[in-house]
């Protein structure tokens, strides 16, 4: 019998089980994503009836998997959408990362009297609730969230030609940022 080579005992890295975390999130949302349209590609002509989408709606405890974009819910779902907005904004947001107001990062206390802030803010928050969660995400949701959607958001939010710049301290306008045409998918037409 042969001598063996002596191995050496190496360690692993201890980012290399952090890693190896996030890796293990990742497929587990893609597995679950992939059997959602595999389970949807199942059914006989293409669609799914009713019934399934009650079914799917009682799996997962009567909430919608992917929430709307605010701007295309009409009253009252949009109004407890915004409420739920104006809790994780005020409750979250701004005591955490904003700091005081001023000529060149601006804030409107009355935010969610501007369209463009809720539709911008809500994105944000659809993207916080996302990637702050390790099971869909792993440990590098929230770094991605503060890069990719936190910092954009903000610097639009904040600056002097963005929703707030005809705020100031005494005084509020949400008008001049209106826009002159909405855009149909978000015009209530006038025969419903």
């Amino acid at each position: 019998m042969a001598d063996e080579p002596d191995v050496p005992d190496l360690e692993a890295p201890v980012g290399l089980f952090q890693d190896l975390e996030d890796l293990k999130a990742q497929v587990a949302r893609l597995s679950a994503q992939v059997q959602e349209l595999t389970d949807g590609a199942d059914t006989d002509d293409g669609e799914s009836s009713a019934d399934d989408e009650s079914a799917a709606d009682e799996d997962e405890g009567g909430d919608a998997q992917f929430p709307p974009f605010i701007l295309l819910l009409d009253s009252p779902q949009y109004d407890d959408e915004l409420r739920a907005l104006i809790e994780w904004v005020e409750g979250v947001l701004v005591p955490g990362y904003l700091a005081e107001p001023s000529a060149d990062a601006r804030w409107c206390h009355l935010w969610f009297e501007h369209p463009v802030a809720v539709a911008r803010l809500h994105a944000l928050w659809l993207a916080w609730q996302e990637l702050t969660d390790p099971a869909t995400c792993g440990y590098t949701g929230p770094s991605a969230w503060h890069r990719d959607h936190l910092d954009p958001c903000l610097r639009e939010l904040r600056n002097s030609t963005g929703p707030f710049a005809g705020c100031t301290k005494g005084e509020h306008q949400i008008g001049h940022r209106m826009p002159g045409v909405v855009p149909s998918a978000w015009r209530q037409s006038a025969e419903d």
